[in-house]
């Protein structure tokens, strides 16, 4: 016997081997591959050739496998499982899965998102640690050299290798304390006041900011913070002016008022980004769709 060429092996002639020694006929095994007749044969040759036997001979009117085909058959059998198997990930089970799950997120998207997030992983897979991180305005090397596993942002990062889905829509809004101060009719009203900036932690400045300057418009800043959980701390009891998304009138800034911006500012989303290498992950995309129907119950609520 002639040693195996391994090179003219793959899954589509082993399927064809597994169909004809199943049906014990070329023509029925093509029919059931959804291929021609005259395809089938040239697998079979090929295989023979790889082989070293001919697998399947002439017996009264059909073909009857050689014994090397029958012994072969369930190692064959066995080789497409453990492709398929390797072809949909390892097995994933909420409920025993043991690793940490880093989501890089600012302070807005965390407390909005996370917590339903981790409630869900508590109850249904409480092996799975969650770990965030903030994200600032994030890049695609966040996710390529495995900062992290998971980004929320509604900035995405400009790169054919990185996957989005949209979670939610929010806008941005003027917050107040109106026991201190009335609401600000006026873009004029708007730039005279003092303001509480948003500079973050990793040194970005928000896309609010940069359209500000982008428009020519100039407010005075008298404190900078480096996340929106700063905000409320300097907001309450002064008349100052905050400028953040409006769903956190959900709950960091719930005790305060607020009022639309004084100038067109378009609303944005909210994405949830991913590499394209665990697109097909299992566990991944069990905690994604989580993610997607904590923001989906959300979204529902506000409706």
């Amino acid at each position: 016997m002639n040693p195996i060429d391994t090179f003219n092996l793959d899954i589509r002639s082993l399927s064809t081997f597994i169909a004809v020694l199943d049906e014990g006929s070329v023509s029925r095994a093509a029919v059931r591959l959804g291929v021609s007749q005259s395809a089938v044969s040239h697998t079979l040759d090929r295989l023979r050739q790889a082989l070293g036997d001919a697998l399947f001979v002439k017996s009264g009117r059909g073909i009857v496998p050689t014994r090397y085909a029958v012994q072969a058959g369930p190692h064959i059998r066995q080789i497409l499982d453990d492709l398929h198997s390797l072809s949909s990930g390892p097995p994933f089970t909420p409920a025993s899965a043991e690793f940490t799950f880093t989501i890089a997120a600012n302070d807005y998207q965390r407390d909005l998102l996370l917590p339903g997030l981790l409630s869900v992983l508590r109850r249904e897979a409480p092996g799975i640690r969650l770990q965030v991180i903030p994200s600032g305005i994030p890049t695609a090397d966040m996710l390529r050299k495995d900062l992290c596993d998971l980004i929320i942002s509604p900035h995405a990062p400009e790169a054919t290798d990185i996957m989005q889905r949209g979670l939610m829509a929010d806008h941005m809004v003027v917050f107040y304390d109106p026991v201190h101060r009335q609401a600000p009719e006026t873009l004029a009203d708007y730039l005279k006041a003092d303001h509480i900036g948003i500079l973050f932690g990793t040194g970005e400045k928000t896309a609010f900011e940069d359209s500000l300057a982008a428009r020519g418009l100039t407010r005075r800043t008298a404190v900078t913070v480096s996340n929106f959980s700063g905000l409320p701390g300097f907001l309450h009891g002064t008349d100052m002016l905050a400028t953040a998304p409006k769903r956190m009138s959900e709950h960091l800034l719930q005790d305060f008022a607020s009022v639309p911006l004084p100038f067109d500012y378009k609303p944005f989303t909210l994405l949830m980004l991913w590499h394209k290498r665990n697109q097909n992950d299992p566990a991944h995309r069990w905690i994604r769709n989580h993610v997607n129907g904590v923001a989906a119950t959300m979204n529902n609520l506000s409706t």
